[in-house]
């Protein structure tokens, strides 16, 4: 909850010989914050029309049904609804693997082979003599709004390749030629399904079949870097979860590039491994080290901050010594076989990668005694460089244990060599054809489109492996590659609107190892410049970074509802607020009384401004082309007509939207005959009124010229925070839900061209959700001929009023109030006056100044946990700990602020505050019906010694023992079966926390905004 103070400083006149000095009175503040209150209540009632719309809803009260919020039902119908829109997707992709392999199993391999198609990169493309270039014929793009207006191709799909792959080698125009019968199955799905977007296959030969076809671009340096099968949607698919310890040479004989290429191999094996796999690297000269000691002994979780901190170790990697193998494999050999009988790890595939420049040991001992004869590990040899005097030994060594052996020689070959253990591991998968769905981690494709900043959207991936079936190949288990199609999260949510969650309910969603898919405090992206780019760690946030306890069971405590999304390893959770919002109100309305007054929107009446239907989903238009074009309002009224029969619309939501209608339809002339007969002198400041109901209707009226709109974006797409949308409410009708009935909320929301700040007041009321706000600059009688206001002179800013009081005169608070307006008011003058009210029995009462987060770092040596709150990124400097060196990078970080809560019981207070050489008095005196303070104090005693109390973010740093909260060193989190609820909570202890520090529900919020006189009138 919000809290404004008015601020006013009392300079008593010095006492002449003999006089005392008279106390302030706590009357006589009262009386001045009833006066101010009652006048501020009577103009914001008039001009907003409260008490008529409270009275029409009186009137229809008999009629109204009131039906309670079911949370489990709600979340039972939601996940039904994704479970079934999910399945659709699986059903499209399923399709493409039986046409894909079907391709295969009726083509046969020519290496002679000679096949034009449609290269991504050079479609549209011609040479100097004005003709197409090969492999560039002509493609008709057109943009489709569907897929982010982008130029695409709905009836054909193209070809894109990574351009260290020759897009005529014989198996790229095979498989090309051969997957082109995928193209009549990519517009069959998308016609039965039009919320489908891309659908694509990638080739375990490299290339990539993309639907709808695009123009690619390649990047600054006019590489095309994509390459298909190094995407965590294609290695999920193409292999089960796995257990890798790699194992690194660094003796002597590795330094130069051989360690550079070691690195490099190191780096793109962690590059394949995902959030259901478990890690871990050794290196080994004269003795066996781990590369993070808090790992000893152990295997973690291969989720990207643990991939990320592994890479940084690799690089500090030095070469020195004599290399003895046995040792690291032995260690390896019993880490694998402990976390294999603890029932820990991936329980599935177990692997070690050993990377070296040769092995002269005899190494035979340590495989009988530890893998053979039933060989649970498969050994992977890399032998780095030319020379091949050890490679028999290096492949005898990968052969007897089920792997694969590679010599890799320059950087160039590490990509492709890495590659080649992934089609072993799948291969038993193959044999058995085994087509698992996988359902990848949140994630933002922006290598796809890297020139369109529109199409960083949240999505998730649905992909299964394509098998080749032909019986001569059956037994060698060959991997052809992965089918897969986006689902852009956005579309999920759709399915669980906002508007029936309540102001402040929200559904959120998990995947099986706990992270979030989907939060409003998820926050991905930060701003670089004027770029948005991505997080680090956007998609390997867990729960626990974005909820967190309400112990104190302070404010509106949201309660919880979850469910497991069956077969898709997904858990969707909801959030429902206690209080506002707990009940929906249905009214009986006729669909012609509704219709007349959805459809009649009075434009042309002066200065009337009606937005009946924002961007709340009523209506499905984006599926059929055919009402793509129209608008919220035209798909109801046709729905409501029967003009468009085949229109799919949320019948209670536009049942509600007509009531609403018809119930607020008397403001539209109530709010004109206020305009039409205003004057302009008398009046002066109040700008513009308007209502908004809980099913997204919106009624306004200026009531000046639309060119005296002190804030022009104000109720326009410009500011989404104003308006309703698909996935919030607006920021005035949150905050009015916050505060009691029928009173007054008052914010600044702007500033006009001269600088001056203009007040907001919204409206509570307690049976509809409904809120009035008006934009008005205040003017009270209480204040006469103060002087003009001019920032930077002290005099100049205080204004004397001639209605004394006893022997004291107002003021207005501070000579710099101008310039402070709207700020926090302990950094402006507060920290004396701000820490009194802490101690006092006052309307302002902290809670412990609370930290908005507080949360233990995950990992080691130092803290890689994500805030939600202010920065979740900070540039900083990698620890020493193990002497790394300095990075300018970006890394997690966690941060805290003061929170103060409000204590709305107390009505006022007051006190004297020891400031050294003198005492300050002050009395707080709370405005009735509505969220204003005023603070009255005496400006004779200086309390400037006092630091300011800001509320700006501090980092919070830790110090941690090793190994404290490593993630993956437990069970197999993939296999532990659908989260639905976070381990650190219960059903009752989850809260909502909202993205601004001064607007969470769950604490009733002290914020300061500071009033400035000026004139007949003060500005607010």
């Amino acid at each position: 909850m919000t809290m404004c103070i008015i601020c006013c400083g009392i300079i008593q006149q010095q006492p002449h010989q003999g006089e005392q000095r008279i106390p302030l009175s706590s009357l006589w503040v009262k009386s001045w914050a009833d006066a101010f209150g009652g006048e501020l209540y009577s103009i914001v009632t008039k001009y907003s029309g409260s008490l008529l719309l409270q009275k029409k809803y009186k009137d229809v009260e008999p009629t109204l049904k009131i039906k309670e919020v079911d949370g489990l039902e709600l979340v039972k119908k939601f996940s039904e609804q994704m479970e079934s829109m999910l399945r659709r997707k699986v059903e499209a992709v399923e399709r493409l693997v039986e046409a894909a392999e079907d391709a295969d199993l009726n083509h046969e391999y020519n290496s002679s082979l000679e096949f034009d198609y449609y290269n991504s990169l050079l479609i549209n493309d011609k040479d100097e003599n004005d003709n197409y270039v090969e492999l560039g014929d002509e493609f008709i793009l057109e943009p489709n709004e569907h897929f982010n207006n982008l130029l695409v191709n709905t009836t054909y799909s193209d070809i894109q390749l990574p351009t260290n792959v020759y897009n005529k080698d014989p198996a790229i125009l095979n498989g090309v030629y051969m997957s082109e019968a995928l193209n009549p199955i990519f517009v069959d799905n998308f016609e039965r399904d039009p919320t489908l977007t891309w659908q694509y296959f990638g080739s375990s030969t490299g290339f990539f079949r993309l639907y709808p076809g695009i123009k690619w671009l390649p990047d600054e340096n006019g590489v095309i870097s994509f390459d298909c099968r190094n995407r965590g949607w294609y290695i999920q698919a193409a292999t089960s979860p796995k257990d890798i310890v790699i194992i690194v040479d660094v003796s002597g004989s590795m330094k130069g590039l051989r360690m550079t290429i070691a690195k490099h191999t190191i780096v793109t094996i962690l590059d394949t491994l995902g959030e259901n796999d478990f890690v871990n690297i050794i290196a080994y000269n004269d003795y066996v080290h781990f590369v993070e000691p808090c790992f000893k002994g152990i295997l973690v979780q291969a989720d990207r901050d643990n991939r990320e901190h592994f890479k940084q170790l690799v690089e500090e990697l030095q070469a020195k010594g004599v290399g003895t193998v046995n040792k690291a494999l032995t260690e390896s050999f019993k880490i694998l076989r402990e976390f294999r009988e603890a029932g820990q790890g991936g329980l599935c595939n177990q692997a070690i990668m050993l990377i070296t420049d040769g092995a002269v040991e005899d190494y035979e001992a340590v495989f009988e005694k530890y893998n053979w004869p039933d060989r649970k590990v498969r050994v992977f040899t890399y032998l780095i460089g030319r020379e091949v005097t050890f490679a028999p030994n290096v492949k005898w060594i990968a052969c007897n244990n089920k792997g694969y052996y590679t010599q890799i020689s320059t950087l160039a070959d590490v990509q492709e060599n890495v590659m080649e253990y992934l089609h072993v591991l799948s291969r038993p998968m193959v044999i058995n054809h085994d087509h698992d769905i996988i359902w990848t981690e949140a994630y933002m494709d922006s290598a796809l489109f890297a020139s369109q900043a529109q199409s960083l959207l949240l999505m998730t991936t649905v992909a299964m492996p394509v098998f080749s079936k032909k019986n001569e190949t059956r037994s060698h288990g060959i991997l052809l590659g992965v089918v897969g199609s986006d689902v852009p999260l956005r579309e999920l949510l759709k399915l669980a609107p906002r508007y029936k969650l309540g102001v402040h309910g929200y559904a959120f969603l998990n995947t099986n190892n706990g992270y979030i898919l989907s939060h409003p405090d998820l926050r991905p992206l930060y701003k670089e410049g004027k770029k948005l780019k991505p997080k680090p760690n956007y998609n390997s946030v867990d729960l626990s970074e974005v909820e967190w306890e309400d112990q104190d069971e302070i404010g509106m405590t949201p309660s919880l509802a979850d469910k497991p999304l069956l077969s898709f390893s997904r858990s969707l959770g909801v959030v429902l607020s206690r209080g506002h919002g707990e009940y929906i109100l249905l009214g009986n309305t006729s669909v012609e009384e509704g219709w007349l007054h959805l459809s009649d929107c009075g434009f042309s009446l002066p200065f009337w401004v009606s937005s009946p239907l924002p961007t709340r989903i009523y209506c499905i238009t984006d599926i059929d082309p055919d009402h793509r074009k129209l608008s919220q309002l035209e798909a109801v009224i046709r729905f409501l007509t029967g003009e468009e029969p085949d229109l799919e619309c949320d019948e209670e939501l536009v049942q509600e939207v007509l009531f609403d209608a018809v119930v607020t339809a008397p403001m539209e002339a109530y709010w004109t005959t206020l305009a039409l007969n205003m004057s302009l002198d008398s009046e002066a400041g109040i700008e513009m009124a308007f209502l908004g109901t809980r099913a997204g209707l919106m009624r306004s009226a200026l009531y000046v010229g639309s060119e005296k709109i002190s804030n022009k974006k104000f109720l326009t797409q410009k500011d989404k925070e104003s308006i309703f949308t698909m996935d919030h409410f607006p920021l005035w009708y949150r905050r009015a839900a916050e505060h009691p009935p029928g009173s007054f909320i008052y914010s600044i929301v702007s500033e006009d061209e001269s600088g001056n700040p203009s007040l907001s007041t919204e409206r509570a009321k307690r049976k509809k959700a409904f809120h009035t706000f008006q934009r008005t600059k205040l003017s009270t009688a209480s204040l006469q001929n103060p002087s003009s206001c001019t920032a930077g002179r002290q005099t100049d800013c205080i204004g004397r009023s001639h209605g004394a009081v006893g022997e004291f005169t107002v003021y207005s608070a501070f000579p710099f109030l101008c310039l402070q307006t709207g700020k926090f008011f302990g950094a402006v003058d507060g920290s004396h006056l701000l820490l009194s009210l802490l101690r006092a029995p006052a309307p302002g009462r902290a809670a412990g100044a609370a930290p908005a987060r507080s949360i233990p770092a995950v990992g080691c040596p130092h803290p890689r946990v994500s805030s939600p709150r202010a920065p979740l990124t900070c540039r900083g400097v990698s620890p020493a700990a193990h002497k790394h060196k300095k990075h300018d990078m970006l890394q997690p970080c966690d941060t805290e602020y003061p929170v103060f809560v409000y204590e709305p019981a107390i009505k006022e207070t007051n006190g004297l505050i020891d400031c050294g050489d003198c005492q300050k008095m002050f009395v707080a005196q709370q405005i009735a019906s509505s969220n204003l303070l005023l603070l009255i104090t005496d400006t004779l005693c200086d309390c400037s010694v006092f630091p300011p109390v800001p509320m700006d973010a501090k980092e919070v740093k830790y110090i941690l023992p090793c190994g404290a909260g490593m993630q993956g060193s437990t069970g197999p989190v993939y296999q532990a079966g659908i989260l639905s609820v976070h381990p650190a909570r219960t059903r009752q202890e989850i809260g909502l926390v909202t993205g601004h520090p001064f607007m969470g529900p769950l604490y009733l919020i002290l914020a300061f905004l500071l009033f400035c006189f000026s004139g007949s009138s003060f500005l607010i």
